[in-house]
C-alpha cells in the first residue's frame, strides 16, 4: 500500500500544480469559449486531485478505512488519464501524451494490491 499512497500523493499534487500553473499563466482558453464545460471540468480535475492527496496520505499513515476511498480517487484519476492525452494529442503536445501514458500504467499499479487484498 505504500506505493499506492505515494503514488496518489504524487498524483495529487501534480495534478493542483499543473491545473495551477496553466490558470495563472492563462494557457485555459476555455474559460472564455467553453467557460461552463471548462468550469464542470475543472471541479472533477480538482476533486480527483485532493482525493487523491487525501487518500493517498492516509494510506501512507495505514489507515484501514481508506482503500475503498481511495480506489474510487484513483479511478477518477484513470479516467482522466485516458481521456486527457486527447487534448494534448489534438495540439501535438507529445511529451504530454506520453506523460499521462506513464501516469495510467502507475495508476494501475497503485491499485493493483488493493484489490488483491480484498480477496
Amino acid at each position: 500500500m505504500k506505493f499506492s499512497g505515494i503514488y496518489g500523493v504524487s498524483v495529487g499534487l501534480l495534478m493542483l500544480a499543473q491545473w495551477t500553473f496553466f490558470l495563472v499563466t492563462g494557457k485555459v482558453p476555455e474559460l472564455e469559449t467553453e467557460p461552463l464545460r471548462i468550469l464542470f471540468h475543472l471541479a472533477g480535475e480538482f476533486i480527483t486531485a485532493l482525493g487523491l492527496f487525501l487518500t493517498g496520505v492516509s494510506l501512507l499513515r495505514k489507515k484501514s478505512w481508506v482503500k475503498n476511498l481511495y480506489l474510487i480517487f484513483a479511478g477518477m484519476a484513470i479516467y482522466s488519464e485516458i481521456v486527457s492525452p486527447g487534448y494534448f494529442a489534438q495540439q501535438g503536445e507529445w511529451a504530454l501524451v506520453a506523460m499521462f501514458a506513464v501516469l495510467f500504467i502507475l495508476a494501475v499499479v497503485s491499485v493493483w494490491p488493493l484489490l488483491e487484498r480484498g480477496k
